[in-house]
């Protein structure tokens, strides 16, 4: 008798405790299902995320190369305070998810991580889910280069299969410093690589991505004098106009290289090349 009071006290004590924590689970879930469901009507309804920053736990760069963050890179000279340390966070975090190998004995700098780094950082600042899941591997070369692929000299080029982005590490740095030509091989490359991570994933960012480029080439569609300026105009070089992917890619070297003609010669899409990116930075274009 007195055993089985023990055991009836016994599994009293275990249901009060385990059942409140149960609720407690299942009220977590609901309201974190309900957030799921509400950011994703939110993104559809105003083209942004709700949030986009992480603000825990947050990756942190060594002095060296924040000291090179703040001294080569003139978007995060841009920043408050707040947005300052998450682009350092994504900076690293960013550095410390993917491989740099130097290729024909060139040597792997902070300074090289840092500038390349900055750059995917830059154009996915706007996005919740800013992890380029397409790259795992950042090849450098020191200039241009032969590719076995497909048995060419490239600058830059991104490979899906194998997670890798490569470049010939003078013409990035032609491009990273040369602000106005339109001609950036580090925006080129991870505008490859942004679009093809998007065509993959359904997360909030890709949803907004994919459906802003599918409204951008419907306008194109839809609107053949719109398509019969571009070419005439010249503002975009000839290379844009390949395929798709070279499309966006070009498009966004403009975007972010001479943003205000951008605007004044193509506020449609402008407008719409902004929205895909939620971009956060202030153009000269906006002031």
């Amino acid at each position: 008798m007195v055993l089985q009071t023990m055991q009836e006290y016994e599994w009293e004590m275990v249901r009060n405790s385990v059942i409140p924590l149960l609720i407690f689970g299942i009220i977590l879930f609901i309201l974190y299902r309900i957030l799921k469901i509400f950011q994703v009507y939110y993104a559809t309804v105003f083209n942004k995320p709700l949030f986009t920053n992480r603000f825990f736990r947050l990756n942190r760069l060594t002095s060296n190369q924040r000291a090179i963050l703040k001294s080569e890179n003139a978007t995060y000279r841009t920043l408050s305070p707040k947005d300052k340390r998450q682009f350092e966070h994504r900076v690293a975090a960013f550095i410390d998810k993917n491989t740099f190998v130097g290729r024909q004995e060139l040597v792997v700098t902070d300074q090289m991580k840092v500038k390349v780094a900055a750059t995917a950082t830059m154009l996915c600042f706007g996005f919740k889910n800013y992890h380029l899941d397409i790259i795992e591997i950042v090849v450098l070369y020191p200039k241009v280069y032969y590719s076995q692929i497909n048995k060419a000299y490239h600058k830059g080029e991104i490979n899906p299969r194998l997670k890798t982005i490569v470049f010939s590490w003078e013409d990035f740095l032609h491009g990273y410093e040369i602000g106005d030509d339109n001609l950036n091989l580090g925006i080129h490359e991870f505008g490859h690589a942004i679009h093809l991570n998007a065509s993959r994933k359904s997360d909030i960012s890709s949803l907004i991505f994919n459906r802003g480029f599918k409204n951008l080439t419907e306008y194109l569609q839809h609107n053949e004098s719109v398509r019969q300026d571009l070419i005439a105009s010249k503002y975009f070089r000839a290379y844009a106009y390949t395929n798709q992917y070279e499309f966006f890619a070009v498009l966004l070297e403009n975007f972010i290289e001479t943003p205000s003609e951008f605007k004044s010669q193509f506020p449609v899409l402008f407008k719409l090349l902004k929205q895909m990116l939620n971009f956060k930075f202030s153009l000269n274009s906006d002031k």
